[in-house]
Formats: C-alpha cells, structure tokens, sequence
C-alpha cells in the first residue's frame, strides 16, 4: 500500500475543462492545508484558486509530493508532461498519480528519480508486495463500511464526512479510503478495483487492521453489491472490511444503474438487505445504521422532504452530510451498533 508524503504541488498541466481536475479538486476540498499551490503550464484551462508555483518554489514553501490532479479520459499521460515531471523529482519531489498508465514505466522518469531517490506512486496499482488473501478472522476495533445504491452515488464524501464528525466528537477514528482519490486525499491506500478477486478481501482486511477497542476504521465503499459490473469488488470489500455498521449512500433523483441503461436502481431496501446478507457472512451483527443521500439536485425543502420520507421508508435516520453536515451518521455509529468484538 501506497504512503505518500504530503503537503502536495498540484500538477495540472495545460489541461482543459474537458480534460477537468477531480482528483486534484477532491484533495483541496478535504485537504486543503496539504496543498502548497498549483502547477500549470501555458494554456492550461483550469485554475483551482490557490498560487501557482513552479517547483522549485513550491519545494521551498514545504510540498514535497506532486499529485497529477487530471483524470483524462483512459488515464493516460501526455507525453510534453513528462519533462517536467523530470524536473519536479530533480527537486527533490516525489510525483503520485492516479493514472491506468504506471509512471513507474516510463523510464526516464523512473531513473532520474532513482538517481534522486525519489518515489513515484502509482495509486491504481498495488505496491504492498505479495497480495494477502482473506481470512474473516474476527479483528480488534470497530469498523463502519460505506455502501450504496450504485456508483459514483457519494460513498467517498460520506466516508470523510463522516469521519471528520467522528473525530469532532473525539473519537478516536481513521479514514480507510479504498479508490484512488481517497488515497490522494489521505497519503495512503489502495485502489480496490485493480486488484485480482482473489486477493480483494485480503487487501480490505489489510487496510483495515487490527486497532484499539475504542478505535473506529470508517472505510471508502465500492459500487455495490447490486451492480451487475462491479459487484465483485464490493462483495470482496464487504467480507474484508467486516464492519459493524454501514451507512447506506443514495443518489436523490437517479432511477438508472451507471453505465446500464434501462437497469432499474435498486431500491433502498433491497440495498439494505443485500449488504447486510454478504456483511454477515464474516460479521453476523452487521447491520445498515443509517442513509446519506445527495440531494444536490434539488432544493433544500425538497431534501427535507425527501429525507424525511427516506426516514419513514427505511427507519433509519438519513441525511445529507455535505448540505446538512455529518453528525446523525456519526451518532447513528456511535449509539445504535453493539461491537461484534466486545
């Protein structure tokens, strides 16, 4: 698994809005502190509102990791990139990114930072050495597990909002991303979905380790184990991460399954039931404790309405936790699991 020195230099080259800037959005929206400045060079569309720098005086200002914040379509890197990125690890940068291609590859930048010894992380790809299989041996600490409807439904958001609410609260609690944005964001990680299925329950029991009585892991979800092209992942992530508690993210509005037109969502209480059927595989009192729903479609009495409906539907206490902040989620954790390990 990847550990990534932060703070970061924000590499967004001459990219266009086409191209856009997720990954590197997502990191100073949650990171803001760890991001010294941007990179861009001349034609470059997007601008993230923080100073630009080159590196020589984003090294001088503490960054110590350049993060190519793009995600082009096929996760390629364009070829006039790459000197400079020879440059950022002459500085004494190391370079991350969350490409399909492997900066790893491209041999002139691997040797010159060699010569360095500098580090290029390539988040999509595993670096841990010999992948573990799974076990479902019972581990120490608690865990609650993000899961959803579909993808791309606000898993991740919720994971660090939810988070961010547990430590407010002072709970001692750690933020286990399983993509490669949450690696970015986090310094540390694995992208689930490059891993053979084989080993993906092993690798999620591994980001998940054995913790302090007291100590929650609020772990990054994957799809879902409804979606007819990636539920392996998720069914791989769920019996890995043996959680106590789920919280259940939903996209307000979407009545389609991502990249299947015509596939009807899956409602929120077939979600439930089938995440808690494959959870109880290695944890029999898992169970679904609250939904987190975007409602960014729609205004804010609509949400309300729309939760409150949710609520009724379910049980369950819901919100949203970007619009109306994390809390219900964390007490929904805190108050209503009984730790299968206690």
């Amino acid at each position: 698994m990847h550990k990534i020195q932060k703070p970061y230099l924000l590499f967004l080259g001459d990219a266009n809005r086409e191209y856009g800037a997720k990954t590197a959005q997502g990191v100073l929206h949650w990171v803001p502190d760890q991001c010294v400045g941007q990179f861009r060079l001349p034609g470059c569309e997007i601008d993230l509102g923080i100073a630009d720098m080159d590196f020589e005086e984003a090294y001088a200002a503490g960054g110590r990791t350049v993060l190519l914040g793009v995600a082009n379509r096929g996760g390629v890197l364009p070829d006039h990139w790459v000197p400079h990125l020879i440059k950022a690890v002459k500085a004494g940068f190391d370079v991350a990114a969350g490409l399909h291609v492997r900066l790893n590859d491209l041999t002139c930048l691997k040797a010159a930072a060699d010569k360095q010894g500098r580090t290029l992380h390539d988040v999509r790809h595993w670096s841990g050495g010999p992948m573990p299989l799974g076990t479902g041996r019972k581990r120490s600490g608690h865990r609650a597990l993000i899961v959803g409807t579909d993808c791309a439904v606000g898993k991740k958001f919720t994971a660090l909002a939810v988070h961010q609410a547990l430590v407010e609260k002072g709970v001692d609690a750690t933020f286990r991303p399983t993509g490669q944005t949450g690696a970015l964001i986090s310094g540390y990680g694995c992208a689930l979905d490059t891993i053979p299925g084989d080993f993906i329950s092993g690798v999620a029991e591994a980001l998940s380790p054995d913790n302090d009585p007291d100590h929650w892991d609020v772990i990054e979800g994957q799809a879902t184990v409804l979606h007819p092209t990636f539920a392996a992942v998720t069914i791989g992530l769920v019996h890995g991460s043996q959680p106590d508690a789920m919280i259940v993210s939903h996209d307000l509005g979407r009545t389609e399954m991502r990249g299947l037109p015509g596939r009807v969502l899956p409602t929120l209480l077939d979600t439930i039931d089938a995440h808690e059927r494959a959870a109880r595989v290695n944890n029999p009192k898992a169970r679904c404790v609250a939904i987190s729903v975007n409602t960014s479609a729609v205004d804010e009495d609509a949400a309300q309405t729309a939760l409150a409906e949710i609520e009724q539907m379910t049980g369950l206490p819901s919100t949203d936790p970007i619009r109306f902040g994390a809390d219900i989620l964390a007490k929904a954790i805190l108050d209503t699991m009984e730790p299968h390990n206690e």
